[in-house]
């Protein structure tokens, strides 16, 4: 059984596990838990696996009225992962984090179930740290994580990424043409993730005309939040320089495409940035569970590994980072240390430590 939701970043690292596992016992059964009403209750099915919703949701970190509602979805969450576990009789269960994973592996633990933890970030959520106690096994993304957790639990295994990011087999040529961008010039990849990001949006926005000038290619992809708004302003500037999408479902051929992404700093995404070896500019969004994408981006630049801009610096600074991005020795030194932070074999190796778990049960 694997639990782990709200948001992408719990979730495709579970699929990830669950493909794994899927291929070293091709008879096993899987069946995922989520947070009723997330995106996980689509996401999940979509990959072939099937998936039980349970009522529950994170605590408000201010006063709300949501929050008096807590107890009562807690007990109810966890009445239903005792059924669940009782007929499916898993013999390992596996959280990626989310309050969804929070109830599931409570009660396997008390079941006597061996669980395993995958943490995506430097600065764990609270569901996990509080299940660290009684977890068998912890698999961390970054270094002195034993600030946090028992440290003869932990296992330094990376993050799992996506398999066609692993294995990037578009050549840079191929790819830049397939956008469309002259392959003359060098391609700044812009990344909000699927729903985008308002900061970044608004700093490309406001600063289009002077990034144009630099005489670079521009990949944006905006979010399907704001794309339409974007288009409205921008479309007509649209050519072999700048393509502006909302989404890029072909990832392995964007980050083939780009010399230097500016990008959020939300764990899967750095995992795959540091497989690909791209030189980066990471805008960390200061709207997420203690504030766990900057302590993200700090782990990075503390290692030279990436450029680091906070929504709170002024746009002047965000110019100077990208006269210091887009020089090419700039981009060689961040991306050969960012490619020393990657784990592009992790799935592997958190499939070896399920192996260990089964094996003592």
């Amino acid at each position: 059984m694997i639990s782990g939701g709200g948001t992408g970043g719990h979730i495709f690292p579970a699929i990830s596990i669950a493909d794994e596992l899927k291929k070293r016992y091709p008879d096993a059964e899987f069946l995922f838990v989520g947070a009723k009403d997330k995106m996980e209750m689509q996401r999940v099915p979509q990959a072939g696996y099937a998936i039980e919703g349970i009522w529950i949701s994170g605590i408000q970190r201010k006063l709300s009225a949501s929050n008096l509602a807590f107890p009562f979805k807690l007990l109810s969450s966890l009445s239903k992962c005792f059924s669940l576990i009782q007929k499916f009789k898993p013999d390992v269960v596996i959280g990626t984090g989310g309050f969804a994973s929070g109830p599931l592996l409570y009660a396997a633990s008390l079941k006597g179930i061996p669980t395993l933890i995958q943490e995506q970030n430097s600065y764990p959520g609270i569901t996990n740290k509080l299940l660290s106690k009684r977890a068998n096994s912890i698999c961390v993304a970054y270094a002195k994580m034993d600030r946090f957790f028992p440290s003869s639990k932990i296992v330094f295994t990376g993050n799992p990424i996506r398999e066609n990011i692993k294995n990037i087999s578009i050549t840079k040529e191929k790819a830049v043409n397939e956008f469309g961008l002259n392959p003359n010039r060098a391609t700044l990849l812009i990344l909000g993730g699927s729903l985008g990001a308002r900061k970044i949006n608004q700093l490309i926005g406001a600063n289009l005309d002077w990034l144009l000038s630099l005489n670079i290619n521009i990949l944006w992809q905006t979010g399907k939040l704001y794309i339409n708004d974007l288009l409205d302003q921008f479309d007509a500037r649209q050519n072999d320089q700048l393509k502006i999408q909302a989404f890029l479902k072909d990832m392995d051929k964007a980050y083939s495409a780009a010399d230097m992404v500016i990008s959020r700093a939300g764990a899967g995404t750095i995992s795959e940035l540091s497989v690909a070896s791209k030189a980066t500019l990471l805008i960390p969004s200061p709207n997420v569970a203690e504030d766990h994408q900057t302590k993200n981006a700090l782990a990075l630049a503390d290692n030279d590994a990436a450029l680091v801009f906070k929504e709170k610096q002024a746009e002047e600074e965000f110019k100077q980072l990208i006269e210091k991005l887009i020089q090419e020795k700039e981009q060689e030194k961040l991306s050969e240390n960012i490619f020393k932070m990657a784990k592009p074999n992790s799935s592997e190796t958190i499939g070896d430590e399920v192996v260990k778990l089964l094996k003592d049960a």
